[in-house]
């Protein structure tokens, strides 16, 4: 590993634990995403993160928040930017959206069931963005 990919490693990691510490699992490789997505039935959250202001600000928190009132049946997360392969493996799956970071996509059973993109996020209120997930989330786990 080369300084520049430690520095990032380090810079990156609590970012990626905020979400871990509220219950989300890293899918970090191709492979790890493949294999939830050939697996995923019920309702999933899936988060893709990035290092950018409105992930640390609004993207992060509020689906922290959204799931403690409403928790799909998994939560996962990849990281733009530091888990490339795994970022577009996981965005192939949902191909007819435009990629964004952050960005929050709501599975049933293994199908996009709502996107919510970075332009719904950055430059809103983080109570705004935490309300708007959990009104999809109760839709779509209710279904």
């Amino acid at each position: 590993m080369n300084a520049y990919d430690e520095y990032m490693r380090q810079v990156t990691q609590p970012m990626r634990q905020e979400l871990v510490d509220a219950g989300f699992t890293q899918l970090t490789t191709a492979d790890e995403v493949n294999e939830f997505m050939a697996e995923q039935k019920g309702t999933a959250l899936v988060v893709i993160n990035s290092v950018c202001g409105c992930a640390a600000g609004l993207a992060r928190p509020a689906a922290s928040q959204a799931i403690a009132e409403v928790k799909p049946d998994q939560l996962v997360t990849v990281f733009a930017g530091q888990d490339p392969e795994a970022t577009a493996t996981m965005r192939a799956f949902f191909d007819e959206v435009p990629p964004s970071s952050p960005s929050m996509a709501i599975l049933k059973d293994g199908q996009l069931a709502y996107f919510i993109p970075r332009e719904n996020i950055e430059g809103f209120p983080m109570e705004q963005v935490r309300d708007h997930l959990t009104d999809v989330l109760k839709q779509v786990c209710a279904e």
